[in-house]
């Protein structure tokens, strides 16, 4: 399966870059502007959502074999702690499960003081190609 470049999908539209990523660790940030923000000037909680998810699918893609496998989304769930205007935000995820079908990551997204935004927890499905 052929990866669209990034620029061309939602990580590009919201702005996250990814800045490390080890079969430990995925930490990636994304600005905190009007393309992130809700009606209300506030950090999108499906902005940050999609910044979780983002970590958690690259992560697990680092851990399986890409030629022969693919990951994807199961199930998500984010609990938002503080409220965030502007600045970056930025996610550390580290696996809790690595299965052969399943992978469960644990996401915390901060600010630059390292205060909680969000905790968030992803399945992703490893889905064998064909």
């Amino acid at each position: 399966m052929e990866m669209k470049p990034m620029e061309e999908t939602i990580i590009g539209l919201l702005g996250i870059e990814f800045v490390e990523m080890t079969k430990e660790r995925v930490t990636a940030t994304m600005p905190v502007n009007s393309s992130t923000h809700q009606p209300y000037g506030q950090l999108h909680g499906g902005a940050s959502v999609v910044l979780a998810e983002s970590v958690a699918s690259f992560g697990t893609l680092n851990l399986i074999d890409q030629k022969i496998e693919t990951a994807v989304g199961l199930e998500i769930n984010a609990n938002h702690i503080r409220g965030k205007k502007d600045g970056i935000v930025t996610a550390i995820g580290t696996p809790l499960h690595r299965g052969r079908k399943t992978m469960v990551w644990d996401i915390k997204i901060v600010d630059e003081d390292e205060k909680l935004i969000c905790v968030s927890r992803c399945t992703m499905a490893i889905v064998q190609l064909k």
